[in-house]
């Protein structure tokens, strides 16, 4: 099973959704714009042609669009289209999708229909939709809507991120990943001191193993005590 990213790909830039956390947001606004031609125009999303030029090696783990939301629904369908033409060609490599608005996934169900070297993934990093807007979390998707659109999506392979973890509900969160059925989970705290409203270190790894006793596999990220108790 694939679990480590051996390389990214971005063919679209840019995200409106806005998350408090977003680190790809931060790198362009105060770096990449300044030294990157394909950053010029800042997180405002755009298309870039010349990444439909490279190719992909049997075998590879390809995180598609690390810098962007490819399933944003700002995104046009064309765009999408291009992506996953072009994801076509390489049948020996796997690729991971990851986004906060899984519904759209459920749009392109035909065009991605056969391709078992995808991964659908989504982002999903509590089961507290009243957090998200209280906190001003992010303006994507709440969070009982990508469980829906994960519960519902048919395919095979699919994988849940939950970073950065934010506090939950322990059963309920617990039971939302074993209806996902992922293949894999990523969890892991924020890294970049945003003091998010985080569950305690002893509650995480409790979500970590009562998922692998229910079958599922996690992998951990960053770990660590929440910020208030340090």
């Amino acid at each position: 099973m694939f679990n480590k990213v051996t390389r990214t790909w971005s063919p679209v830039t840019g995200c409106y959704h806005g998350c408090c956390y977003c680190w790809s947001r931060r790198l362009v606004e105060k770096r990449l714009r300044y030294i990157s031609e394909k950053y010029r125009d800042g997180f405002i999303p755009k298309i870039h042609e010349k990444e439909f030029k490279k190719t992909f090696k049997p075998g590879e783990f390809v995180f598609i669009c690390d810098m962007s939301d490819l399933w944003g629904s700002w995104v046009s369908r064309e765009w999408i289209l291009r992506v996953i033409e072009h994801v076509r060609r390489f049948p020996k490599t796997t690729f991971l999708f990851l986004t906060k608005n899984p519904r759209r996934y459920h749009e392109f169900a035909d065009e991605l229909r056969g391709m078992d070297n995808v991964i659908l993934g989504a982002t999903i990093e509590t089961d507290r939709d009243w957090m998200y807007r209280e906190y001003k979390i992010s303006r994507a998707p709440l969070l009982s809507e990508r469980y829906v659109a994960m519960r519902e999506i048919d395919w095979a392979r699919k994988m849940i991120s939950i970073e950065p973890i934010l506090d939950f509900n322990e059963y309920r969160f617990t039971k939302w990943i074993i209806d996902i059925q992922p293949e894999f989970v990523y969890i892991g705290y924020d890294n970049y001191n945003n003091r998010l409203p985080e569950p305690t270190m002893q509650k995480t790894l409790w979500l970590i193993d009562e998922l692998r006793e229910n079958g599922i596999t996690v992998y951990k990220k960053t770990i660590r005590k929440a910020w208030y108790e340090r």
